[in-house]
C-alpha cells in the first residue's frame, strides 16, 4: 500500500477544514482554537496547526490530507506541513474582499513547493455577486506566466472535493 500526502491551503474561512471533513474516511483531526483577532467577526474558531483526514483510493493508495492554518501568523506551519507532500490545493473564498490578493499570497508562499509538485486552485463561493469571475483568476495566472487548473467548488460537497483531488492527481501523473 502506498501513501500520498496532499495539502489544502488558503485564507481563513475558505473551507480547508470543511473540505477535509467532507471526504475523510476517519473522523478528521482538527486543531481549531477560539478566534481572538480580526477573524472573530466572521468565525468562532480557526485552525492553529493543521487539519488531517484520510481517503483510500480504489487501488488501496491512502491519501493523507493536511489542511494548513489560513492566517499568515501561522505561516511557519505551512513549510512544515508541505514536507513530504505531493500536491497542493489552494482554496479561495470569492466572498472575501480581495480573493486575487489571497491567491498571490499563497502562490508566493508555496512557490517552491508548487514548482516541485503541482497545484489546483479552487474558488469557493464563486457565485458571490461582489467576487471576481473565474476568468479573472485565470487571467491573473496568465499574467504571471503560470498555467494551473482553476475550478469552482462547493467544498461542502464530497463530489466537488473528490473532483479537486482527481484533477490534482491527474496533473501530477502527467507532470
Amino acid at each position: 500500500m502506498s501513501e500520498i500526502k496532499l495539502i489544502f491551503t488558503g485564507p481563513p474561512g475558505a473551507g480547508k477544514t470543511t473540505a477535509i471533513g467532507a471526504i475523510s474516511e476517519i473522523p478528521p483531526v482538527s486543531t481549531d482554537v477560539d478566534a481572538t483577532d480580526e477573524l472573530l467577526s466572521s468565525k468562532d474558531h480557526t485552525t492553529a496547526a493543521m487539519d488531517f483526514g484520510e481517503v483510500t483510493l480504489d487501488d488501496g493508495t491512502k491519501l493523507r490530507l493536511y489542511g494548513t492554518p489560513g492566517q499568515r501568523r501561522f505561516a511557519h506551519m505551512w513549510q512544515i506541513l508541505v514536507q513530504g507532500g505531493l500536491g497542493l490545493i489552494i482554496l479561495l473564498d470569492n466572498s472575501r474582499p480581495a480573493p486575487l490578493d489571497d491567491l498571490e499570497i499563497y502562490l508566493d508562499n508555496f512557490a517552491d513547493f508548487i514548482e516541485r509538485t503541482g497545484v489546483v486552485i479552487a474558488v469557493t463561493r464563486a457565485d458571490h455577486p461582489d467576487g471576481p469571475p473565474i476568468e479573472d483568476f485565470q487571467d491573473y495566472l496568465e499574467q504571471r506566466g503560470l498555467v494551473y487548473p482553476v475550478l469552482t467548488a462547493d467544498i461542502r460537497r464530497e463530489t466537488d472535493v473528490l473532483m479537486l483531488l482527481n484533477v490534482l492527481l491527474s496533473n501530477l501523473e502527467f507532470a
